[in-house]
């Protein structure tokens, strides 16, 4: 059963004020910031599928091509004049030397006549070569703070990827698994894989303990055509 059934009318709009920021929630697992006109986005992981490949362990080599496909989407959608990738863009350090040439020129079509920035992850520490944009450690943008992986404690302003938010729904009494989502209490937020292969951890982990209260964190689900609210108390572990 699809998320729009099992939460009926529990749709809101989808932006967010953090910090004085708004910020509009997009259902791809982007982030639009329609100041500076900068769509944001987190753990691409491309190349997850050849990096798997290189271990023995073999993924349809697809991933790539679906993720750059889901942010043009997003790209016609918003026309930013920016993108932020907020770390963890390629699965390894390596992963830019493998992109095919359908995928580079793909790529190299996104970032036409506009600005783009890869913020650096744990995955990917070193500027991707070969890939256009400009490469930042964390950034500034206005009042907010860009970075891979998210800060312990209070951090209002912050914009952070690393820990793949999903989210498991309670429902009419029902449980929906592994849906990801932007985590947030309203001062920072965490963003969802944007990577086609990339996995999720559920909020209610302990990895989110340092970040959120409890009571206060709000999951923004992503359906199938629309993003939703749920409060904490709607939320459940694995």
């Amino acid at each position: 059963m699809i998320l729009s059934a099992l939460l009926r009318r529990d749709e809101i709009e989808p932006t967010l004020s953090i910090a004085g920021a708004t910020l509009v929630v997009d259902v791809s697992g982007a982030l639009y910031e329609p100041a500076s006109g900068a769509l944001i986005v987190a753990d691409l992981h491309l190349e997850k599928g050849s990096s798997f490949a290189r271990r023995g362990q073999f993924l349809p080599p697809y991933d790539t091509a679906t993720t750059l496909g889901r942010l043009a989407g997003a790209l016609e959608t918003y026309r930013p004049r920016a993108v932020i990738a907020l770390g963890d863009s390629f699965h390894d350090r390596w992963g830019a030397s493998r992109l095919g040439a359908g995928d580079r020129e793909t790529l190299a079509a996104l970032q036409l006549g506009r600005d783009w920035i890869w913020i650096a992850g744990n995955h990917d520490p070193e500027a991707p070569k070969g890939c256009g944009g400009e490469a930042v450690d964390e950034m500034r943008l206005g009042p907010l703070t860009l970075r891979h992986e998210p800060q312990a404690g209070a951090a209002p302003g912050e914009l952070a990827g690393h820990l793949h938010p999903v989210a498991k729904v309670a429902a009419r009494g029902r449980g929906l698994r592994r849906r990801r989502c932007f985590a947030t209490d309203g001062a920072r937020v965490v963003l969802p894989a944007f990577g086609a292969y990339a996995g999720g951890l559920n909020v209610r982990d302990a990895a989110f303990g340092g970040l959120f209260g409890a009571a206060e964190m709000t999951a923004w689900v992503l359906g199938e055509t629309a993003v939703y609210a749920i409060p904490a108390i709607g939320l459940r572990p694995d």
